[in-house]
């Protein structure tokens, strides 16, 4: 399918938003590596942060596909301001608990979201999605088994569990959030209704929560679109971009 200038913006900027997910979420993955409760896992987690940049890589790709801009650049030379990720993935990887709930919620949304993105008309995005999600499939099971093992786990455990679900729970709303031209990606079935993939999400969580002994927080949701960042947003830019801008104009 071919799009016109209007849709190519509204893709492209949907795009970005995905992408910088991904991005910044491999990163504070990547900040378990020789750090993880033990050996197994912590080549189990690095793998999924390895996907993970993967993954934001492919929708770069495409991104660039539309626009022509360059990945490298985008990803180095940006200004924080410019990012379009959501907070939840930002914030800083706490314990193991709070990586774990947090990598459990996002896998969840993921999962629900690529199933959707299947079916755009958009080809490279359908291709795309039906790729990642294979690798999505492990990601889930993985860290289901961790949020069910330690909210059924110890005293400790659950109530590390419960209070990282409590602090994540109000993030959860930008992953759902989108601007206004992104209703006409949604007319022409290049991008799901993201209101209806909310309502799923939230009933997949229910139920896992029910089976891991933990309670569903109140219904609080932060206010912000995406693009509002946090305290911790600028430090974490800096360190991912400060080798490529030892050397501007090298090739990465």
């Amino acid at each position: 399918m071919t799009l016109d200038d209007s849709l190519k913006r509204a893709m492209a900027a949907r795009l970005l938003e995905m992408a910088d997910d991904e991005l910044i979420l491999a990163h504070r993955d990547s900040e378990w590596t020789g750090h993880a409760p033990i050996l197994e896992e912590d080549i189990a987690f690095a793998n999924i942060a390895q996907d993970e940049m993967g993954h934001a890589l492919i929708w770069y790709d495409i991104r660039r596909s539309l626009t022509g801009e360059d990945t490298d650049r985008l990803v180095f030379f940006r200004e924080p301001s410019e990012f379009r990720n959501a907070q939840m993935v930002e914030l800083p990887k706490g314990d193991w608990a709070f990586s774990m709930v947090r990598q459990w919620m996002f896998d969840t949304w993921e999962t629900i979201h690529l199933e959707a993105l299947e079916q755009s008309r958009f080809t490279p995005v359908a291709e795309a999605a039906r790729k990642i999600r294979k690798e999505e499939t492990y990601h889930l099971r993985h860290t289901r088994a961790w949020t069910r093992r330690l909210g059924l786990g110890t005293e400790e455990s659950n109530g590390r569990m419960q209070a990282a679900l409590d602090l994540l729970w109000p993030y959860r709303g930008q992953l759902f959030s989108f601007p206004a031209d992104y209703l006409l990606l949604v007319d022409q079935s290049l991008m799901p209704d993201l209101g209806r993939l909310a309502a799923l999400w939230d009933q997949r969580v229910q139920g896992e929560l029910a089976n891991a002994n933990l309670r569903m927080p109140d219904p609080a949701t932060l206010s912000g679109a995406r693009g509002q960042h946090s305290e911790h947003f600028p430090a974490l830019i800096d360190e991912l971009q400060q080798v490529a801008r030892l050397e501007a104009e090298a090739r990465w």
